[in-house]
């Protein structure tokens, strides 16, 4: 058995190679930057009724699709562009949410106006320090929480689409606002600020 099998992990990644390493390198670890923000919330609006697997599966087709999420390209993308994009097999092609990318960039670039940046604005939602849960089952887990509830009802009232608040708690737990990971899993301890 390789090291890699031996430690403990939340079972929701154990499906293929690429998802074990998002869960050991990326998942939960907090996020400043406003670009990787941006980035997963792109991937998580286009996976509105489908799973995280095929979204993992195409970043680097969105990656490249969408300008390697530079909101400020993505921002300026003409209509002919999301012609383009309805026609790449490497991301998903539906129309409204290649349209809701570009709304928004254009959104987030308000924010980033108001806040000074998108991470100051976010972050001001967990009152600037990451959750920490304690799991023990991924059955305690939640699908929304009272700050997702807030974080994507003010995003609606921006303009923001595709960003519902389960989808705002995947953003959450992927970007380290809060920690999901289970207690018993070798990254709840290394993400734990």
């Amino acid at each position: 058995m390789s090291a890699t099998e031996q430690k403990s992990r939340c079972p929701w990644c154990l499906g293929f190679p690429e998802y074990v390493s998002y869960h050991d390198t990326e998942w939960g670890v907090p996020v400043y930057d406003d670009r990787i923000h941006f980035e997963f919330l792109v991937l998580e609006s286009a996976q509105a009724g489908l799973s995280w697997a095929t979204i993992l599966k195409k970043r680097a087709g969105y990656r490249r699709a969408f300008a390697d999420f530079d909101y400020q390209v993505v921002a300026e993308f003409p209509e002919s562009y999301v012609q383009e994009l309805l026609q790449d097999s490497g991301i998903i092609r539906n129309v409204l949410k290649i349209r809701a990318a570009i709304t928004n960039a254009q959104r987030f670039m308000e924010i980033q106006k108001e806040f000074g940046s998108f991470s100051n604005y976010i972050w001001g939602f967990v009152g600037g320090k990451p959750i920490q849960n304690s799991l023990r089952t991924m059955g305690e887990a939640l699908a929304t929480t009272p700050e997702s509830d807030r974080l994507a009802k003010d995003l609606k009232k921006r303009g923001f689409k595709f960003l519902g608040s389960t989808t705002i708690y995947a953003h959450m737990q992927a970007t380290g606002l809060v920690n999901d990971h289970l207690v018993d899993c070798f990254r709840y301890s290394q993400v734990k600020t």
